[in-house]
C-alpha cells in the first residue's frame, strides 16, 4: 500500500513541476485588402517582383505570450503573378510549382522569439511540392490598438523545394535565390 502511495506522491509531484501549456493567445484576421504575400527573383540577370493572389493565415498572437502564439499560412500556389504571362503561365506547371499536384504550399510556426524594438522571429516548418524545410521569417511588427502591421522576408534556395526542374535546375538562367516578402495588415478578432 506504501509503495502506492509513493507512487501516487511521486506522479502528483511530476504533474506538478511540470510546466502548464501555454494559453492560447489572441487571435487576428488578415485585411486581405491591406496585405501582400509576394516574392523577388531574377531571370538572365533581370530582377522581377511577383505576388501570389490567393493564400490565407490563421494567426493567434501575442507578444506578451509567444509560448501560446501560432500562425498557419496556406498559399494557392497557381496563384502566383509577376506581369509576365510567359513566366505566369510557366510557373504552376510540373516544372516550377507543380500545382495540379501540389496545390498548396504552407508555414506553419512551431516558436516565436523577441528581438527587441518590435522585432521578432518565427521558426517554423515550410511546405512547397510536397518538400518540408525548417524556415526562419524574422519580421517587424507595430501593434495599434486592435491592428497590427507586420513586415518581414527571407531568403530561399528555391532548388531546396524542387522548385525548377530539368533545364531550370541551376541558377544559369533563373536565380536559386528568391526572397519571400510579407507585408500584412491584421485586426483583432473579437
Amino acid at each position: 500500500m506504501s509503495n502506492r502511495l509513493e507512487l501516487i506522491a511521486g506522479f502528483a509531484a511530476l504533474l506538478a513541476a511540470a510546466p502548464a501549456a501555454a494559453a492560447p493567445a489572441a487571435a487576428w484576421n488578415v485585411d486581405a485588402a491591406h496585405s501582400t504575400l509576394g516574392f523577388r527573383g531574377a531571370m538572365n540577370g533581370d530582377a522581377f517582383t511577383g505576388v501570389f493572389r490567393r493564400w490565407s493565415a490563421q494567426i493567434a498572437f501575442d507578444p506578451k505570450n509567444l509560448a501560446g502564439s501560432k500562425a498557419v499560412v496556406s498559399v494557392d500556389v497557381a496563384s502566383a503573378a509577376t506581369g509576365d504571362a510567359d513566366r505566369d503561365q510557366a510557373m504552376p506547371t510540373i516544372d516550377w510549382f507543380s500545382a495540379k499536384t501540389q496545390p498548396r504550399a504552407t508555414f506553419t510556426t512551431s516558436a516565436f522569439k523577441d528581438l527587441g524594438g518590435g522585432r521578432y522571429q518565427a521558426s517554423g516548418d515550410l511546405t512547397i511540392r510536397g518538400v518540408t524545410k525548417p524556415v526562419v521569417l524574422p519580421f517587424t511588427l507595430v501593434l495599434s490598438g486592435d491592428t497590427a502591421r507586420m513586415n518581414g522576408s527571407l531568403v530561399l534556395n528555391r532548388t531546396a523545394f524542387g522548385i525548377g526542374q530539368g533545364q531550370w535546375k541551376t541558377g544559369d538562367v533563373v536565380a536559386t535565390e528568391v526572397t519571400v516578402t510579407v507585408a500584412l495588415t491584421a485586426r483583432r478578432a473579437h
